[in-house]
This record gives structure tokens, sequence and C-alpha cells, in this order.
């Protein structure tokens, strides 16, 4: 996720300059070719402004929809940062009777191993996201990370022995979420908290079940296909119109202007992709893009807010920006 206040222009443009320089070099042709043949390929340009009307209400259904996929993915978030304050908050409360602060320090361990994997998870790479843009401020490699870091993260929260009935799991974290539930049951049964005190416990257990469900939904069925490369050839068509509209419009001008309108025809077509594009990179809020939601930092947060109930020690700082960027 960007912090400052505004991207950059040139940031900008950097990120997205291809479509202008090849829609430059395409409209000189164009202009070029017209200039020898005697200006005879220009079309109307009201045709070609009715094409980027819909082209533009497209664009717009396209943006919207992924906007909505990347918030849904922030409210997520939101809902696990809520429900494991207050899991934390009912660790320190409900747990009673003998090693009482070393069972508090156990769940609140295994529930920042959950965090852990289920971050990870969120972060491996699908066919359909754009895995050659991922930062590499923080890690280059998120994928292989999943392999060669989770376990060494989860043994820091983890005893050795849960951490090896996790191998061959092919969801992590929902096992360490029923192990949690396995051993709140043990300690309803060993009487360290009472019925009442134990549904509410499961209450919460169920929470972030729903809340994973959810954010797997999201990273595991892409924004649907059709409507996403219908907006990139729409977009496509009308670019390969542009020159020839902006012809209509420059034809019987001064040769000075004659010559500078193929930028403007460039700076359109590079507008109507900027907008593709954009609506292209936020349909992945967990890709480990310049636009995602920043679910390291966000579980950072949690983890920093419940092991400070339990008065932890070697607690972590919070995660800073880098050039501007969280992950």
């Amino acid at each position: 996720m960007y912090t400052k206040r505004n991207y950059g222009f040139w940031m900008t443009f950097n990120w997205s300059k291809k479509p202008f320089i090849l829609g430059l070099l395409y409209s000189l042709s164009v202009f070029t070719l017209s200039h020898f043949l005697e200006n005879q390929l220009h079309i109307p340009w009201s045709a070609v402004t009715i094409l980027g009307i819909a082209v533009a209400f497209y664009l717009g259904f396209k943006n919207n929809s992924s906007y909505d996929r990347t918030w849904e993915a922030r409210k997520i978030y939101g809902a696990i940062v809520n429900s494991s304050r207050s899991f934390g908050a009912a660790v320190v409360s409900f747990v009673q009777g003998n090693n009482a602060h070393k069972i508090k320090k156990e769940l609140i361990y295994r529930h920042i191993a959950w965090m852990t994997a289920l971050r990870h998870q969120l972060r491996l790479s699908k066919p359909w996201e754009h895995t050659q843009n991922r930062l590499s401020i923080y890690s280059p490699t998120i994928c292989e990370d999943y392999n060669n870091k989770l376990d060494k993260e989860l043994s820091q929260y983890l005893p050795p022995e849960e951490l090896s009935a996790l191998n061959g799991k092919t969801n992590k974290a929902t096992q360490i979420m029923r192990h949690q539930a396995a051993r709140l049951q043990q300690l309803r049964d060993s009487n360290h908290f009472e019925d009442f005190r134990h549904m509410a416990f499961h209450e919460l257990i169920k929470e972030f079940y729903e809340n994973q469900g959810k954010a797997e939904r999201i990273k595991n069925f892409p924004f649907p296909r059709q409507y996403a490369s219908t907006a990139l050839w729409m977009t496509f068509v009308f670019s390969a119109f542009v020159p020839f509209g902006i012809l209509n419009v420059f034809i019987d001008t001064a040769p000075w202007i004659y010559w500078f309108s193929p930028v403007i025809s460039a700076l359109i077509i590079w507008v109507f992709f900027l907008m593709e594009k954009i609506g292209d990179y936020s349909e992945n809020p967990f890709e480990g893009t310049y636009n995602d939601v920043p679910i390291t930092q966000i579980s950072r947060g949690i983890e920093i807010d419940i092991r400070e109930m339990i008065d932890d020690e070697n607690i972590p700082e919070p995660i800073q920006d880098m050039k501007g960027f969280l992950l």
C-alpha cells in the first residue's frame, strides 16, 4: 500500500508509460501515412467519441468492481483486528487457575501463528495475478517465502510437536485454528473457565474462520475474466481509432499544430489505458504489489496489541513504510 498523500506524476507515468509510447509511435505513423495520402484517412471525431463514451462507462464499471474487492479485503482485516483484540482481552480475563500466565501466552502465540500462516497463504501466487510487479522492498520472492520461511516464523509461536503436526497440511492456518479450538476444549475440561466463557471463545473462533474464508474467497476467485478481458480489448479498439478521429479535428490546422496532434492522440490513449490498468491492479488485494491491503503491517499491529495484554517481552516494533510503501 502506498502511504504518501499522492502518487507523483512521474511515478504514475513511469508505471504506465508503455501505452503512451506505443500510442505516440502508432499515432505518428497514422499521421505520416495520412500526410502522404493527402489526408484521406480521417474519420469523424463524433463517431470515435461515442465509442470512447462506451469504453469509459465500461472501465468505470470495472474500476468500481475492483475497488469493491480491495475495500472488502480491508474490511475483512479490520474485522480480524477487532476480533483479535476481543480474543486477547477474553484470554486475559477468562483463563484462571494453575499456570494461567503460561496458558494465556500459549493461546496468544497460537493466534499470532494463525495470522502468520494466513498472511503467507494469501501472498501465494495465482495465475491471474501480477507476479512480475511484486514489491521487492521487503521480500522479492514472496511465494518462495511460504516454503522457506513460514515454518521458521511459526516456530517462534508454536511448540515443536504442534509445528510438526502441520507438515503436509494443505491449509495450515485452518489447522492452527483447529488446534486452538481443541486446546480451548481441554482448558474447559480442566476448569480453567466455565461453559459460558467457553462459548464466548467458540464464537470468536467462528469469527476467525469466517474472516479467513472471506479473504480466501477474494484470493482464490479472480475478478471474472470476461469482464476484465472485455475492458482491455475495448480499450485497444478505441485506441486504434483515436488517431483517425484526431486527424479529422486537426486536418486543416497549421503544420506545427498538425504534427503536434499525435501527442494529443497518445495522451488520450494513455488516459484510457491508465484507467484500465488501475482497475486491473485493484482486482487482487493480496498479491503483494503496490496497491495491496498491507496485511503484514496490520498483522504486526495485532501482534503488538495482544502481546502487550499479557505483558510479554521482546515485542517487535510496528512495521514502518519504506519508500512510501507498506506490505
